[in-house]
């Protein structure tokens, strides 16, 4: 698969488009083309097909599903938040928010470093905040955020050990 760099080189090469004329029908600065060629700056797909249209082409984006690359410590997380998530409502995220809470003191006393902290601080305004919706996109996101999230996660001790069990036998069968 083509990177964006390489799908709008691959363009200007066909249409015989220099830098300097995409920048002027564009109106993106020269140095950021070069930037975007090169890989030193990523763009993004609206960006890219704006410049391709430029040049008389458009961007088509195949959406298809794709298993995560995952290594195991990340995959194991991921499973355990999935399936506290399917029991978070506002209730019981009420009802388990003292235990989230001591867990969130014990985590900022005991972690520091970039982006643990910043994680930390996220979490606090998603418990204070009792954004359910944005707790269980965290617990479930597949994104380099979420995983990262989960790195500091105020959410142990909240499954019971018959769930944790069956999470990790599914896990093993996985495996």
């Amino acid at each position: 698969m083509s990177s964006r760099g390489e799908i709008l080189r691959e363009v200007m090469l066909e249409t015989g488009t220099t830098q300097s004329t995409l920048s002027r029908t564009s109106g993106v600065h020269q140095p950021s083309i070069s930037q975007f060629l090169s890989g030193k700056v990523d763009l993004s797909d609206d960006q890219l097909d704006r410049l391709l249209s430029c040049m008389g082409w458009r961007l088509e984006v195949v959406r298809r599903p794709v298993t995560p690359d995952l290594t195991r410590s990340e995959r194991r997380s991921w499973m355990l938040h999935r399936r506290l998530s399917g029991d978070l409502t506002p209730t019981t995220l009420r009802e388990w928010k003292p235990r989230i809470e001591r867990r969130l003191h014990h985590l900022r006393h005991n972690i520091s470093g970039q982006p643990h902290e910043r994680n930390l601080e996220r979490w606090t305004s998603l418990v204070d905040n009792e954004d359910v919706r944005g707790l269980q996109r965290v617990m479930t996101g597949l994104d380099r955020d979420s995983i990262e999230m989960r790195e500091v996660s105020p959410m142990g001790g909240l499954l019971s050990e018959r769930d944790r069990v069956q999470v990790l036998e599914q896990l093993a069968e996985a495996s």
